[in-house]
């Protein structure tokens, strides 16, 4: 009698808990849903804001100047056998210890200088929010416990960066391309991306070359998508 008082007890927390359980992933889904509308709706306000700008310049002909970007995407395009510590030191502060890896940087005065130290070996330029969003869903991995982790859920998110309100794959993607307050933590716990050579080889000269004399380094801007 004990057993069975003791069993029908566990089965019946069992069934609160999964019910319990059901709930909580609910609203969970819900949560995650109104800040996708959120966010989308963010995005198309900036687009229009954008639209607008240029054809109020159009019409009074003047130049619309687009709000410099805030984020960088860096990608690393060439070996450092034989040059400076120093290049070195930076390219592995910005994480990129390998050909073809590539990162989300914050442009500030400090990340600028570093940039074009270490221009000769990267390529980057202001990625749009098409852009981000694919290298997340399709390429993106997170650091979990310091392990590599693919982002095939959003309990992987909310296991790295619950405690800074970013509980989603959507939620990371704004604050990358916004920039938010927790930039840094976001662009940490995603971890470089590894990305294929391109499908036929780099544009232009060659990629010792910059970007402005046809070649391939160096700050391309938005021809970085």
């Amino acid at each position: 009698k004990k057993k069975q008082a003791r069993n029908e007890a566990q089965a019946k927390a069992a069934a609160i808990a999964a019910e319990e359980a059901v709930k909580t992933e609910a609203a969970f889904q819900k949560e995650i849903f109104a800040k996708a509308e959120k966010y989308a709706a963010e995005y198309a306000e900036l687009e229009a804001t954008a639209i607008s700008s240029r054809r109020q310049a159009k019409a009074n002909n003047t130049f619309f100047v687009p709000p410099e970007g805030k984020v960088v995407f860096v990608t690393r395009i060439r070996g450092t056998i034989g040059v400076s510590p120093k290049v070195v030191k930076i390219l592995r502060l910005f994480r990129l210890r390998q050909i073809n890896n590539g990162v989300f940087v914050k442009v500030n005065a400090a990340t600028i200088n570093m940039l074009r130290l270490i221009e000769p070996y990267i390529a980057y330029g202001y990625p749009n929010l098409k852009s981000v969003r694919e290298l997340i869903y399709k390429r993106g991995y997170g650091k979990v416990s310091g392990q590599r982790v693919p982002l095939s859920s959003n309990d992987v998110v909310s296991a790295g960066l619950a405690e800074f309100g970013l509980n989603c794959v959507e939620d990371v993607i704004h604050e990358i391309f916004t920039v938010g307050p927790h930039f840094k933590e976001a662009a940490n716990f995603l971890w470089p991306f590894k990305l294929n050579s391109p499908r036929h080889g780099y544009g232009g000269k060659k990629k010792l070359i910059h970007f402005n004399e046809d070649g391939s380094c160096g700050m391309q801007g938005s021809k970085i998508n």
